[in-house]
């Protein structure tokens, strides 16, 4: 797709979401239901990266639907595309989550305040986690597609066990086995070096 080709679809895609937070806004809830179904995974992605764990990202995620629902009146297009609004909302409520879920053990006392440690990574820390990540992508490439394509977006988009097994129209037990399966066989890969 060409440079204009990829800005008109950006635009009709941002034109669509803004339309479905107008239909939000006066409550339609097929169109807060199809704003999920086109947004959900960007947006459980940025909550799974902020709160580091399944669960609470997906509790996150449902605040701030919960939240378009009550304050998709409030969007301005003039301020903010539909998906930067959203996005936004999802960064603010996983780090509000994560903040007020920190494990006590988790905080420093203050008397170690005054010690600072350089928390970057070497660099043969950094050529080490290239490696592995080759690596990685490596044994994926060699599963089969079907397999290596539901543990990507599984792992890497945050879809559900029951999204991805909706996509492929399949049941969920199978879903789960070829993910199972798809995640030995890329264990093995990993352990034998190739």
């Amino acid at each position: 797709m060409n440079d204009a080709g990829a800005q008109d679809s950006a635009n009709a895609r941002r034109a669509r979401l803004m339309a479905l937070l107008v239909r939000v806004a006066s409550r339609d809830g097929s169109a807060l239901r199809d704003l999920y179904d086109r947004t959900s995974a960007k947006l459980f992605g940025i909550c799974m990266r902020i709160c580091g764990e399944r669960q609470g990202a997906e509790d996150v995620l449902q605040e701030v639907y919960i939240a378009v629902w009550n304050r998709a009146a409030g969007y301005d297009p003039e301020r903010s595309s539909p998906i930067t609004w959203l996005a936004t909302m999802a960064r603010n409520r996983a780090i509000d989550w994560r903040r007020s879920n920190r494990k006590a053990e988790e905080m420093l006392p203050i008397e170690s305040a005054s010690v600072v440690e350089d928390a970057a990574d070497s660099a043969p820390d950094l050529v080490d986690r290239a490696r592995e990540a080759e690596r990685l992508r490596a044994c994926l490439d060699a599963l089969d597609a079907r397999t290596s394509r539901a543990i990507r977006e599984a792992y890497y988009a945050g879809f559900s066990y029951a999204e991805l097994a909706t996509r492929e129209a399949v049941p969920l037990g199978t879903m789960k086995s070829w993910i199972r399966r798809g995640l030995d066989r890329l264990r093995k890969c990993l352990t034998d070096g190739g």
